[in-house]
């Protein structure tokens, strides 16, 4: 029965993301119903748009004449990220939203747009969430958004490959790493997936930083961006671009062509996180199930970090009306309830800030994941993370110059430092 409602769910939101918005925020239904718009970016291709659509689906049930939520389905991410920075940037929200937390976005917490959490999240519901989670997301002593998804971007790499060419795991150094690419080559496969395009040259980006903390550390990010380093990690990004290391469409290809080439089996790693699980398993199954993760080749001094970070908060718009705030809070609690995070996080491969145990069919891969952060020697964030938004709009700019031959490493670096003013 699951399976039959699931396939269901999913041709609704296909066509909800297709179809004209209907609602409208701080919209009421019948008979003072409560009905809470939420544009999401979890809807097909999304590993977790079963279970999301299944989690509405139940909490509309169990509320039923008193609270809706109703979804506006935005599949594109850098579509559905434009419209957020849009609404918020003119003073206005969505009933309910995904928040991506970076130095950018907290800024809001300045205006009174967003919803404050911080003394539901003082109390017993704070007992859900992993210690660290709600002062991340805390500023100036203010939790405006609840803390939810989580990030961990290993390297991705495709196991049956490496044995084609005599390799058992993955290289530990970066003479190593280039060892096996030019074997690679030699079998006529592609060693690396890469990107200039989409909203932040994602998979290159990840490289970039992972290059980065072994190089500079744990307190990486803490450095000018006019360090040595930086210009060290570009070097070597910018061989990943040479010599066939990575495909002839990367430069101005986006997350589609990085993460389809490796699905395909043209490349043989990749670079993404946890939510990519759900993903390769159906449509790939066969790079699925030669995939393992391992941490970053080592180039400096430092070997075995990763690179983590909250990727996606939970956050509602302000409201002085008392229902409302009562049902967005049921909401935000129904969903970091722990027995409906593990239900997305097995389904998708996700991983969450709030505490919950994985059962003995979780998915192998989501299991790695979890050991890579538990076996990892430091985390650090992504750039994406750690700088602002004009760093990262020029990164990818700046990397298709460097691509290209059209800038060096030091130019490259220079152009961020421009951007950083």
């Amino acid at each position: 029965m699951r399976r039959i409602s699931m396939g269901l769910l999913i041709g609704a939101l296909v066509m909800a993301a297709a179809a004209p918005v209907t609602g409208a925020p701080g919209q009421e239904g019948a008979a003072g119903e409560v009905v809470l718009d939420w544009p999401t970016i979890w809807v097909p291709p999304d590993s977790k748009s079963e279970t999301i659509a299944a989690l509405i689906e139940r909490f509309n049930e169990e509320n039923e004449g008193a609270i809706r939520v109703e979804l506006e389905g935005i599949p594109d991410y850098d579509g559905y990220a434009d419209k957020m920075n849009t609404q918020l940037a003119s003073g206005s929200a969505p009933d309910l939203f995904i928040f991506s937390p970076n130095p950018t976005t907290f800024q809001y917490y300045d205006s009174d747009v967003l919803m404050d959490f911080t003394e539901e999240l003082s109390g017993p519901w704070s007992e859900n969430f992993v210690s660290g989670y709600i002062e991340a997301s805390t500023r100036n002593g203010r939790t405006k958004t609840v803390p939810y998804e989580i990030g961990l971007t290993p390297i991705w790499y495709n196991s049956a490959h490496l044995a084609q060419v005599g390799y058992d795991e993955f290289p530990a150094t970066m003479d190593e790493f280039w060892a096996l690419a030019d074997a690679l080559k030699a079998a006529d496969i592609v060693p690396t997936s890469q990107m200039t395009g989409g909203g932040n040259a994602w998979t290159s980006m990840l490289w970039f930083s992972h290059l980065a903390g072994s190089i500079g550390g744990p307190d990486v990010w803490s450095k000018p961006l006019s360090d040595p380093v930086f210009e060290q990690a570009a070097a070597v990004l910018m061989r990943l671009y040479q010599d066939g290391n990575t495909t002839r469409d990367a430069v101005g290809g986006d997350a589609g062509v990085s993460g389809g080439h490796y699905m395909a089996g043209n490349t043989s790693v990749f670079l993404n996180g946890p939510w990519y699980i759900g993903r390769i398993r159906n449509d790939a199954p066969d790079t699925y199930s030669a995939t393992k993760v391992a941490a970053a080749p080592q180039v400096g001094d430092h070997h075995g970090h990763q690179i983590g970070f909250m990727l996606s908060n939970l956050a509602a718009a302000n409201t002085d009306d008392p229902n409302r705030r009562a049902a967005v809070v049921k909401w935000m609690q129904f969903m970091t309830d722990p027995e409906n995070v593990r239900f997305v996080s097995e389904a998708a491969g996700s991983m969450f800030s709030i505490k919950y145990e994985l059962t003995d069919a979780a998915d192998p891969l989501q299991k790695a994941f979890v050991q890579a952060s538990s076996d990892a020697t430091f985390v650090i964030p992504p750039l994406t993370v750690a700088h602002k938004v004009q760093v990262v709009d020029t990164f990818k700019e700046a990397l298709a110059a460097m691509a290209l031959g059209e800038a060096t490493p030091a130019e490259f670096v220079q152009m961020l430092v421009d951007a950083n003013r």
